[in-house]
């Protein structure tokens, strides 16, 4: 698989590493990028983590701005201006900074969080309160989307799920 999934959450030792969960270093491992890249999430306090398909779209995203905007000033120096590549030991580990973890909140325990594409890095008791407010979110939406009407199909002589010809 190629994507993050599921959550992990691990103690940082008494050196200050962590270690990254198995399954995400391999999706790591098939990117072929050289650490990780970490940057403060943009709309919670978290970490956004991943390799070079995390920057490919960033990159992707920001080419739709205009090179010389304000919009893309900012954005890039949100994403690339406070973010870190951290070194990835032998055995999985990575020491986070004092500065990302400053804006996560993360004291000795951290949730790595899968988002397919990318992964967040959370102190555990905030993830807790996301993944709740998430659900309940979820759980309305499910709610507006059932109560939709849904358009009648068209008035056809056959049977659902059978051919025309």
């Amino acid at each position: 698989m190629n994507r993050f999934v599921s959550n992990f959450t691990n103690k940082l030792d008494s050196k200050g590493r962590v270690s990254i969960p198995a399954s995400f270093r391999a999706v790591l491992a098939r990117d072929g990028f050289e650490g990780l890249y970490v940057h403060p999430a943009l709309d919670a306090q978290a970490l956004d983590a991943g390799g070079n398909t995390l920057l490919n779209e960033i990159d992707a995203f920001l080419s739709t701005l205009s090179p010389y905007s304000d919009e893309r000033d900012q954005l890039s120096t949100a994403l690339f201006g406070t973010s870190e590549i951290l070194k990835v030991d032998p055995e999985g580990r990575v020491i986070l900074t004092d500065s990302v973890k400053v804006h996560a909140g993360i004291g000795d325990t951290v949730t790595f969080v899968g988002l397919g594409h990318k992964f967040q890095i959370w102190e555990p008791g905030r993830f807790r309160a996301h993944l709740e407010e998430a659900r309940t979110k979820v759980r309305d939406l499910k709610k507006a989307l059932g109560n939709r009407i849904v358009e009648p199909r068209m008035a056809q002589n056959t049977s659902p799920g059978v051919r025309e010809q």
